[in-house]
C-alpha cells in the first residue's frame, strides 16, 4: 500500500521535515533488507517495539484487545464446532433423504454468505427494525459499575457478531462430519457390527464417530489457532473492540509494528495448534503413534 505512518498521522498539515524526523526515529529511512534484519531481530527477542498510532507498547496495544476477541472468537468457536458436528451426524444419519438435502443446502448457503454482510443483516433486522440488540460497541456507554451488570451488557452486546461468525463458518464442520460419517458407516467392520445386532447409536458413536473424528481434530485445533487474531470483517462492522478490529484500523494507519506483531503470534500460535493435533492424532488412533 502506498504512503507511510509518518504522512498517515500528519495527514493534511504535512511538514516533509517532520515527516522525514518520524520516519528517521522509526527506522522508515533505512533500505527494506536493513528494516527486515531489523524486524527479525525484533521478533525473536520478543521486542515488538511501539505503536505509531498510540505511543506505547505493542504488546500492550493487543493485550487491551485481546481479551475481547478470545470472548467473541472462542464464543462463536464454541457454537460453530457443536452444532457443525450435530448438523453433520443429523445428516449422515438421514443421508439421501430430503432432511439430509435441505441441511447441506442451508449449510452451503450460509458458508458461502460473505460475514460482513450477514452481519449488516443481522444489524438492520435486530437492531434496527427490532431493537433487540445493540447495533455496535463492545458495552454499553457509559460502562454499568456493577461487574453483574457490565458482564450483561458484553453479553448482550455479543450476540449478534458471535452468532454472525458461527453461521457463516459452522458449514466446514457440518459437510466434514457428515462426509467422514457417510464415508465410515459403509465400511466392512460397520457392516459386520449391524449383521451382529449391535444398536444403531452404539455402532454411530461407538465405532463410527471414532475414525470420523480425525479430520476435525485438525479444523478444531486451526479454529482455536486462529482465534487469537479475531474476526477482522465482523469485529469491524460491529465496531467490536478486538484484535481483528486492530488490524483493520492499524492497515488504514500503516502502524507496522502492530500488523508484524500480530501476524508473528498468529504464526506462533498456528504452529503450536498443529502440533496439538498430531499428539491428539496419536491418542486417538493409535496407527499413527510416534514410537
Amino acid at each position: 500500500m502506498p504512503g507511510d505512518a509518518s504522512s498517515i498521522l500528519i495527514g493534511d498539515y504535512f511538514d516533509p521535515l517532520r515527516a522525514e524526523q518520524l520516519r528517521m526515529l522509526w527506522g522508515l529511512d533505512q533500505p527494506l533488507f536493513v528494516q527486515f534484519i531489523q524486524y527479525i531481530i525484533n521478533m525473536f527477542t520478543f521486542n515488538y517495539g511501539y505503536s505509531f498510532v498510540e505511543s506505547r507498547p505493542v504488546i500492550e496495544t493487543i493485550a487491551a484487545r485481546l481479551p475481547n476477541t478470545l470472548l467473541l472468537t472462542g464464543t462463536a468457536a464454541a457454537i460453530t464446532i457443536i452444532l457443525g458436528i450435530v448438523a453433520g451426524i443429523a445428516a449422515a444419519t438421514r443421508r439421501g433423504s430430503t432432511a439430509d438435502k435441505g441441511m447441506v443446502t442451508t449449510t452451503l448457503a450460509f458458508y458461502s454468505t460473505p460475514s460482513f454482510w450477514l452481519g449488516m443483516i443481522f444489524i438492520l433486522l435486530f437492531a434496527t427494525y427490532l431493537p433487540l440488540f445493540p447495533k455496535r460497541g463492545t458495552v454499553h456507554s457509559p460502562a454499568p459499575e456493577d461487574p453483574l451488570l457490565f458482564a450483561l451488557s458484553v453479553a448482550h452486546h455479543l450476540m449478534l457478531p458471535a452468532f454472525t461468525l458461527a453461521l457463516v463458518s459452522f458449514g466446514a464442520y457440518m459437510l466434514v462430519t457428515r462426509n467422514t460419517l457417510v464415508e465410515v458407516m459403509s465400511e466392512d467392520y460397520i457392516l459386520t457390527a449391524r449383521a451382529k445386532g449391535v444398536n444403531e447409536n452404539a455402532i454411530l458413536y461407538k465405532h463410527a464417530m471414532r475414525n470420523a473424528i480425525l479430520p476435525l481434530v485438525s479444523m478444531i485445533a486451526l479454529t482455536f489457532g486462529f482465534l487469537i487474531t479475531g474476526a477482522t470483517l465482523t469485529e469491524t462492522v460491529f465496531d467490536w473492540y478486538g484484535v481483528g478490529r486492530l488490524i483493520f484500523d492499524s492497515i488504514q494507519a500503516r502502524d507496522y509494528p502492530v500488523l508484524q506483531a500480530i501476524f508473528f503470534i498468529l504464526a506462533i500460535a498456528v504452529i503450536i495448534a498443529n502440533f496439538i493435533a498430531d499428539l491428539l492424532y496419536g491418542y486417538l488412533d493409535p496407527r499413527v503413534r510416534f514410537d
